[in-house]
């Protein structure tokens, strides 16, 4: 091949990668931009379903992927991203479908399924594929903190888009926000259609035997650090996860109307955008250990905060747990992900979001059953237990770990 022939493929390759970075970011945007999100626990109550069902619905949410989440890496890192975002893609706008005519638990239990399939093709491969394409497009290994942050900003403002419309939609009808919801989820497959397939990006990370006890031994047997990185990412994102759904109990006790819920809603996703680029400049400026204490202490007071605080007071410290989510999805996320080579990566992502659903239907509907039961403070006094438990016993190793990495170095 001529000289000239090989420059024109290399800049065709480089304008399909930089494509592939705009439309990850768009096929995350419209994946999070859900109009029935801030107004889904007042939906699913109008088909008759209790507080505890809610939760068993999530928990089935969570089993689909709990399922599929290691396969799906596995796929993505065996045969390309893009056919696995491609299938899940296309299960997203079929589950769209499903909650159109679902009517009682068991079509929304089919909904919960569908959406799982979606959610575990796309969870891993689309980070994937971010980190891949911009490998490709440097001559050396570079920091991936800001590439996180902007996708998990992303995806905020896109849930918090989508909240702040779906809420003003709800003052008319659900059947509304359904109808509109419906066109808005195909896109995601017309734009998983324009991915472009990335090379590896480093001759070394083939050589990584692509097989599930060479992972394991990566994860559990080398690294320190890594171990520790890894179960702290799916234990936290259960902390925040948890409380999620029981916000929106929380505001109906406080008589909050359906507009508000979708202001709020779209205010607390702004807060994860706004959160996950400060705990970029965080960790930037003011070192890893000191974000790391921010991620370990604030749920604590989340969780706390609200089970005693009435009113607004209550409201308002709903903020901190979608602020850290935020920042442990920066943190904690950009860490695994420079400690794992690039052919197992999508596996491995994928792995601690099975970790977190397996968390999720063990704890999920206990946590529903008290909250329907007992009372929103009794769950959400668990969960302040729960959140400082995982302080001492996850947190406060991990930031150790990472002074005596430090410590090394200098």
């Amino acid at each position: 091949m001529s000289t000239e022939n090989t420059k024109n493929t290399n800049i065709a390759l480089g304008a399909a990668l930089k494509r592939n970075i705009r439309v990850i970011y768009a096929l995350a945007f419209f994946h999070a931009f859900m109009l029935i999100a801030p107004v889904l626990v007042p939906f699913f109550e109008s088909k008759g379903l209790t507080i505890a069902q809610i939760f068993y619905l999530q928990a089935i949410f969570a089993g689909t992927i709990m399922l599929l989440e290691a396969p799906s890496g596995y796929l993505a890192d065996k045969f390309g991203r893009r056919a696995v975002l491609l299938v899940g893609s296309l299960a997203h706008g079929i589950g769209s479908l499903c909650l159109l005519f679902a009517d009682g638990f068991i079509g929304l239990a089919l909904f919960e399924l569908v959406l799982g399939i979606a959610a575990s093709m796309m969870s891993g491969a689309d980070l994937a594929l971010l980190y891949d394409s911009e490998q490709a497009l440097s001559t050396e290994t570079e920091e991936h903190s800001g590439s996180i942050a902007h996708l998990t900003s992303t995806k905020a403002f896109a849930a918090g888009a989508g909240a702040l419309l779906g809420g003003g939609l709800a003052l008319w009808s659900f059947d509304i926000i359904l109808l509109a919801q419906t066109p808005l989820a195909w896109i995601c497959l017309a734009l998983a259609l324009l991915i472009f397939e990335p090379p590896k990006a480093h001759e070394s990370e083939q050589k990584t035997p692509l097989n599930f006890r060479g992972i394991y031994h990566h994860l559990l047997k080398g690294d320190k650090l890594l171990r520790q990185v890894f179960f702290a990412i799916p234990l936290y994102n259960l902390s925040t996860f948890q409380v999620v759904w029981l916000i929106q109990p929380y505001w109906q006790e406080r008589g909050l109307s359906l507009m508000m819920f979708g202001v709020l809603w779209f205010a607390q996703n702004m807060t994860v955008g706004v959160a996950s680029h400060f705990g970029h400049a965080v960790e930037k400026h003011r070192g890893a250990v000191f974000a790391l204490l921010l991620i370990g202490l604030l749920p604590i007071a989340a969780h706390f905060g609200m089970a005693w605080l009435n009113g607004w007071y209550g409201i308002a410290l709903c903020f901190i747990v979608f602020f850290c989510r935020g920042l442990y999805q920066v943190t904690l996320v950009n860490a695994l992900n420079r400690r794992v080579p690039g052919s197992v990566r999508a596996t491995v992502n994928s792995l601690t979001s099975l970790t977190f659903r397996f968390g999720f239907v063990l704890t999920g509907p206990l946590l529903g059953h008290i909250a329907q039961t007992r009372g929103l403070s009794t769950a959400l006094n668990m969960l302040g237990f729960s959140s400082l438990l995982m302080f001492l016993l996850i947190m406060l190793p991990l930031i150790r770990a990472v002074k005596k990495m430090q410590g090394s170095v200098a």
